[in-house]
């Protein structure tokens, strides 16, 4: 029993140092494959298809191939970002079936959590002859539009209203601020996977490579969204300069992210630990490797002044 017990934490132990395999997520294909890859890990003998098929057609909406949208022209909230978000949530659920977890995730709930992951962020796209600004003008209501695209998209794919409304649901877990308990979530598994949604929306950004070089753009986006609903958006009054919003980053991260991740999101974040549980986090690691590099960037900048 003893060695049987050995063999399966070591096939555990391959299988987790192949979830953290390099991946490009500026290459749509790419994390589509990382992606299909760990779904097949879950899945057995079950088509991705349904997944390729979803990567390729978020990739085409972004560079302008849907007719009723222009191409997305945030900077911030690009395809990279959305990429970031799936690859990390399909390695969070990925490895949480790993831990044996419940309740189980079916197949079908998967597919919804990648699909919500990939429409989260389509409420950036400006419908032809809108001139005015680009897409960062609708961070405000941002999520709302994307629920709406989804809708829109899904239904003409042939997905059930419960299927519909799974991913709206999912999409709203990702809204700023945004009171989870007022979700209508259809099942509790259904709140789990939005949960997961929430918290690789957060840790994918966050824990990546660049993500302290584009916070200016960030600031750029709120700046823009500001003066287009000066009442729906606070940039306006919380970050009057790039600058600001670098120096409350930190405190953005101890004050709300924190809070978000193990409060109203349970948590979820543990099951990236590797080895699960009580293993490094790789993404925590990062966003505290990130941080540490912001500080001592803003450290410079003002001892330069």
């Amino acid at each position: 029993m003893a060695a049987g017990k050995k063999r399966a934490n070591e096939r555990s132990a391959a299988t987790l140092r192949v979830m953290w395999q390099p991946v490009d997520t500026r290459d749509a294909s790419a994390v589509a494959g990382e992606v299909a890859r760990l779904y097949l890990g879950m899945y057995p003998g079950e088509s991705p298809a349904l997944l390729r098929e979803a990567f390729n057609y978020l990739a085409g909406c972004f560079r302008g191939d849907n007719p009723k949208y222009q191409a997305l022209d945030v900077r911030y909230h690009d395809l990279e970002h959305t990429l970031q978000g799936a690859l990390c949530l399909a390695r969070l659920l990925h490895h949480r079936h790993l831990a044996g977890a419940d309740p189980r995730f079916s197949r079908n709930l998967f597919e919804l959590g990648i699909l919500a992951v990939l429409l989260h962020d389509t409420g950036y796209l400006k419908r032809p002859g809108d001139s005015e600004g680009t897409g960062a003008k609708y961070t405000a209501v941002h999520v709302i539009r994307s629920a709406e695209f989804a809708a829109e998209c899904l239904a003409k794919k042939g997905f059930s209203g419960p299927d519909i409304r799974a991913v709206q649901n999912m999409i709203r877990c990702t809204g700023m601020g945004v009171n989870l308990a007022a979700i209508a979530f259809q099942t509790d598994k259904e709140r789990l996977v939005g949960y997961a949604l929430g918290t690789a929306d957060l840790l994918g950004q966050m824990a990546a490579d660049d993500y302290v070089d584009k916070l200016p753009v960030l600031y750029e986006e709120f700046a823009e969204a500001a003066a287009y609903y000066p009442n729906r958006h606070p940039a306006n009054t919380r970050y009057p300069s790039a600058v600001a919003l670098m120096r409350h980053t930190p405190e953005f991260w101890r004050g709300y992210v924190w809070p978000r991740l193990n409060q109203d999101f349970g948590g979820l974040y543990h099951f990236l630990e590797d080895p699960y549980p009580g293993g490094p986090n790789r993404y925590l690691q990062r966003i505290e490797r990130n941080l540490a590099r912001l500080r001592e960037q803003l450290a410079q900048t003002e001892s330069s002044a």
